[in-house]
């Protein structure tokens, strides 16, 4: 990975280091910083302006002790498969390869029927929830947002590893498809958490109170979350 720095310099430092390691600029001065990209399933140096090539790759052996342990403790990659069940919007299903229907996917008496051919199951499961997602999750959160005098404008579901939800200014809401394989109680708790962005745009004692009201188990969900969100990461 190359960068071109302030100062006109470049370099890669992945052969260097023995593996790929992503390279950008730091906005702090002099101070060299690591981090792990979950989503990419990388290590991210930040570097400072007048940073030299050789100075980084130090940095980086210096630390791969704790860069390969990082890597170590990321969930494996998930994807979805014949016979596995799920969590889909707080019910348990059973996902079953149909290769001889014609129906695409269907869901009926806790079984996820998926056609085609097995390579495409994953596929095919992974875009059924995001379509599912956009329906059930504007409905939970406009029901949400009747109870503040609030209105959703929108609901967006989103492919996102490093946010849950987010509402914007336009009473937009987006939400990861992956939330859809959480229990119950914790999608209530992000639909509670994001509706009630819609009347306090920040985490106020306010705005505590009112997912409070939304959704008294919210310290549940939010616990849950906060322990096996990763999980639910690693379905790509």
């Amino acid at each position: 990975m190359k960068i071109t720095l302030l100062t006109g310099k470049t370099f890669d430092i992945s052969e260097a280091v023995g593996m790929d390691i992503k390279v950008v600029p730091s906005r702090s001065y002099g101070k060299l910083v690591l981090r792990i990209d979950s989503k990419n399933r990388i290590p991210v140096l930040s570097v400072p302006k007048f940073c030299s090539r050789r100075r980084a790759v130090e940095f980086v052996n210096e630390n791969m002790d704790w860069i390969i342990e990082s890597l170590k403790k990321l969930p494996q990659i998930r994807r979805f498969e014949d016979g596995e069940q799920i969590s889909l919007f707080g019910q348990k299903v059973i996902i079953k390869h149909s290769p001889e229907n014609r129906s695409g996917v269907h869901l009926e008496d806790g079984c996820l029927s998926v056609s085609g051919d097995i390579e495409f199951l994953h596929r095919r499961v992974r875009d059924y929830i995001r379509r599912r997602a956009a329906v059930e999750f504007y409905k939970i959160s406009n029901e949400l947002a009747k109870k503040i005098g609030c209105k959703v404008n929108k609901v967006i579901i989103k492919d996102t590893k490093s946010r849950w939800g987010s509402c914007s200014s336009l009473n937009n809401i987006n939400y990861s498809w992956r939330i859809a394989l959480a229990p119950d109680y914790v999608i209530f708790y992000l639909m509670a958490h994001e509706v009630a962005h819609l009347k306090h745009q920040d985490h106020s004692d306010e705005f505590w109170k009112c997912v409070d009201l939304l959704c008294p188990e919210w310290s549940r969900g939010n616990s849950w979350l906060r322990r096996n969100g990763k999980t639910l990461y690693a379905y790509e």
